[in-house]
């Protein structure tokens, strides 16, 4: 019998007595789509439990109850509150945090400030709930917190904090440059990529020539430097584009298809600024 058609009974049964987590994000998936009081009343009793394993298939429930349009959010955002307002492990903080950032349209001032307690947890796992729980959030603090996440010590949180502050917030200001600027020579190359793109994003002449030399060694990350190229809307660009299709057709490098779309996209969107 198909999961859709289990009762929610069934669902939040197997959530607690499964051996593995094999089946888990199915199960929740599930109960997401069943925005109705039922559900909502038994995930929010399992939020308050004592027990971590409960709280946590209870947070994650509620994080996107309804999908695109929530179910109860103010609810389920104090019930979110209320948990990291007192000592946790940190893989509730960490579910915790991800369901806040699936609802953090309109955070207030004190959320935010305690979301930015963790910050520095000694656990990455919880920093990186930070990075979701703030991303998109335009409040000063939220974006200095993301600022100084972009340096953190594990690559992911870096990584994400950095789209964070360079692609999730059209905010431009000079620490956002810095931080951006600063990831530049980033041992990860995804955090790299992610600031490149930032500042492509914000036409910041300090990356137009790492997008020239990024466009010589074109790779696998090359998607990500043509996307990049096309936000920094420069047609000068569109010869050195051309110039690389040419030599593609010899080497066979890369997808072929990806320079010549980017190479149109470039060109309609500098006539079209012009």
């Amino acid at each position: 019998m198909s999961r859709k058609n289990w009762s929610s009974e069934k669902l939040f049964f197997r959530l607690l007595n499964n051996k593995t987590q094999k089946t888990y994000f199915e199960n929740i998936s599930e109960l997401r789509r069943r925005p109705n009081q039922k559900v909502f009343e038994r995930a929010i009793d399992l939020g308050k439990s004592k027990i971590d394993r409960e709280k946590i298939i209870g947070i994650d429930v509620l994080a996107q109850l309804g999908l695109d349009k929530r179910y109860n959010q103010k609810q389920i955002l104090d019930l979110y509150f209320s948990i990291l307002s007192i000592p946790q492990t940190p893989k509730v903080l960490f579910s915790t945090l991800s369901a806040i950032g699936h609802n953090n349209g309109e955070l207030k001032k004190q959320q935010v400030v305690s979301i930015e307690q963790f910050k520095n947890h000694n656990y990455s796992d919880v920093r990186f709930g930070v990075v979701c729980a703030l991303m998109g959030v335009e409040h000063k603090l939220a974006i200095d917190t993301l600022i100084e996440l972009s340096s953190d010590s594990h690559h992911q949180v870096r990584d994400w904090a950095t789209f964070s502050i360079g692609s999730q917030t059209e905010i431009n200001t000079p620490a956002i440059i810095a931080a951006l600027q600063s990831r530049l020579s980033d041992t990860d190359h995804n955090t790299r990529f992610e600031a490149i793109s930032g500042l492509a994003q914000r036409k910041h002449n300090s990356v137009k020539s790492i997008l020239i030399d990024e466009l010589e060694i074109i790779d696998d990350h090359g998607s990500l430097i043509l996307e990049s190229i096309e936000l920094f809307g420069d047609k000068s660009f569109i010869p050195l584009i051309e110039a690389q299709i040419e030599k593609n057709k010899k080497l066979k490098s890369i997808n072929e298809k990806w320079l010549v779309d980017s190479m149109k996209r470039l060109i309609n969107n500098t006539h079209n600024s012009g």
